[in-house]
């Protein structure tokens, strides 16, 4: 009998992008679940709106259920440009609404479910003579260039500087949220309280933020991976309590002055 003769074996193909194991229909639809992106890829389309972000805080929302990469036979992450856009939104919703990581889950879900709204795009960040402008809350101002931005005269800025209500970095600079506190300051400036009338604010502030670090003092002592992303997040979940706890205080103190 005749030897058969030996089977040549096929080609191997290139290998291929894993796809996510995602339910159907999951949000976001329309963009890929191929998994190509490292997580340092991850990390750099990110930084360019959200500078702060880290692994950490990454591996954070994972933990949370947030975003669901796919693991390398190594134990890697690898991420999808639908998971990018999820971890956008999160980060979105946090940053500019501080809503909590359990309220943005269910958000996820009713999108995933399609009986939410899809969420209106966000602003593209732009580049101006090449240099990129940062999303709310990166951005640094002089007291110029503060001024100039809300519409008020200088010396609007450097009253709220003297009284202590603005704190300049070492460098002389104010952050992005100092814009908010310098358009209610010029509001209240009409109704006759100056600067210095804000000091309260800013002591009341401090003892918030103090109450703020004692509740993250566990997470931000602890050498986990995600221990600062949860640091942070719950940061944040906490000053936003403090904010719609001190807004109400003051506003049933108001409705009773009606009375």
């Amino acid at each position: 009998m005749a030897a058969r003769p030996a089977r040549v074996p096929e080609p191997e193909s290139a290998p291929q992008a894993a796809e996510q194991p995602a339910a159907a229909g999951a949000w976001p639809r329309g963009l890929s679940r191929a998994a190509t992106m490292r997580i340092s890829d991850v990390l750099a389309a990110l930084r360019v709106e959200f500078p702060a972000v880290t692994n950490s805080k990454l591996r954070f929302l994972e933990e949370q259920g947030l975003v669901d990469p796919v693991r390398t036979p190594a134990g890697y992450r690898q991420y999808s440009p639908a998971d990018l856009e999820r971890l956008r939104f999160v980060l979105r919703e946090q940053r500019d609404r501080y809503v909590p990581l359990k309220v943005i889950g269910e958000r996820l879900a009713e999108l995933d479910a399609g009986v939410a709204d899809e969420p209106a795009p966000a602003a593209r960040v732009v580049a101006e003579d090449g240099v990129v402008r940062q999303g709310p809350g990166d951005g640094r101002y002089t007291v110029a260039e503060l001024a100039a931005e809300v519409g008020v005269e200088q010396s609007v800025v450097a009253d709220l500087v003297a009284a202590g209500v603005l704190r300049p970095s070492a460098s002389g600079h104010l952050d992005a949220w100092a814009k908010e506190v310098v358009a209610a300051a010029a509001a209240l400036a009409e109704h006759g309280v100056q600067a210095r009338h804000l000091r309260t604010f800013r002591t009341a502030a401090d003892r918030q933020i103090d109450l703020v670090e004692t509740v993250v003092a566990p997470w931000r002592g602890q050498n986990a991976p995600s221990s600062q992303g949860r640091a942070s997040t719950t940061a944040a979940e906490v000053g936003e309590l403090c904010t719609r706890l001190h807004t109400a205080l003051v506003r049933g103190g108001v409705a009773g002055l009606t009375d």
